[in-house]
């Protein structure tokens, strides 16, 4: 996207929120305030919580808010720096020399800076998100805690200066300051030294009032009665005690997909029996699938105030 349909930020808080909410996400005000300073300042922002509570769902969005190209950097276990930055086009850069030989060139000197050009440079999302032109790129680094310390390390520069050294060419500085999200799962702590780098904020499950708008929203076959019993029962089901009968609780994509099959089947009241057979939407383990009986979901479908 260039510059000329590009959104401009949100000039309040308030309109961040609304924004966000056009495009269907739904943001407390901690939240929004620490997106709204991200992109005042032009600082990455680091985004922990739990999965499924809408750490990438968030960068996607805003994406949509701003008209920028959303760029993805999905980290695992093992990721180089080559497939994060940048590689070389090796096979054309063979077919270059092979062509300067057959013509005798002597100038072998020559012949390697030119086969260190820009047209041989084959970019992957970090140089992507720095050549971007205005207004820039949202990157998103996904599950940066799933990459080991020497990656995070290797992020250092870029989270700090917006910025990274490739030895062939020297120095590449954005074009245009990217807007960062880094996300973490918390499946272990990252270095200091990244998270100095960034504005931080935990993203914590919804709300009942959040969650019930969100299913209301990614939902609109739901009739009203459904969608708050869905959010009802999600919610219980992430409170204690229920909470330390699972591995992990259901997200917010459980909850909309589990409203969405429920809509499926013609339901109008949710019971027992509908839980049981529906358990494997809201759960991704088989322990959790069997920790949930019968006797817990009569007990998170009673009234509110039976719980008084």
């Amino acid at each position: 996207m260039n510059s000329l349909n590009a959104a401009p930020v949100p000039a309040s808080i308030d309109a961040l929120v609304q924004a966000l909410q056009s495009v269907g996400y739904f943001a407390d005000r901690r939240l929004a305030t620490a997106v709204f300073l991200a992109l005042k300042l032009q600082r990455p922002l680091l985004l922990e919580g739990e999965p499924g509570v809408g750490k990438t769902a968030l960068a996607k969005a805003l994406s949509e808010v701003l008209s920028r190209s959303l760029i993805r950097l999905q980290c695992y276990d093992g990721l180089e720096q080559r497939e994060a930055l940048y590689e070389w086009n090796y096979a054309a850069q063979l077919l270059h020399m092979r062509a300067a030989e057959g013509q005798g060139s002597a100038d072998m000197a020559q012949v390697e800076r030119e086969v260190y050009q820009d047209r041989y440079l084959i970019r992957r999302p970090l140089l992507q998100a720095l050549q971007a032109p205005e207004p820039g790129a949202v990157l998103l680094i996904d599950e940066v805690d799933r990459a080991d310390e020497p990656f995070e390390a290797f992020l250092l520069e870029y989270l700090g200066e917006y910025q990274v050294s490739i030895p062939e060419i020297g120095t590449v500085r954005a074009t245009a300051t990217p807007v960062t999200l880094l996300t973490s799962n918390r499946t272990r702590d990252l270095h200091d030294a990244v998270k100095r780098r960034c504005l931080y904020h935990w993203l914590d499950y919804p709300e009942r009032e959040r969650e019930l708008a969100i299913v209301r929203a990614q939902v609109p076959g739901a009739s009203e009665a459904l969608a708050v019993q869905v959010a009802e029962f999600v919610g219980r089901l992430r409170s204690q005690p229920f909470a330390n009968a699972f591995q992990r609780a259901p997200g917010i994509a459980e909850s909309v997909e589990w409203a969405k099959a429920l809509v499926a089947l013609d339901t109008i009241v949710v019971d027992p029996e509908v839980v049981s057979d529906t358990a494997g939407i809201l759960f991704k383990q088989r322990e959790d699938v069997a920790a949930l009986t019968r006797d817990m979901a009569v007990q998170l479908l009673q009234p509110a105030d039976a719980d008084a």
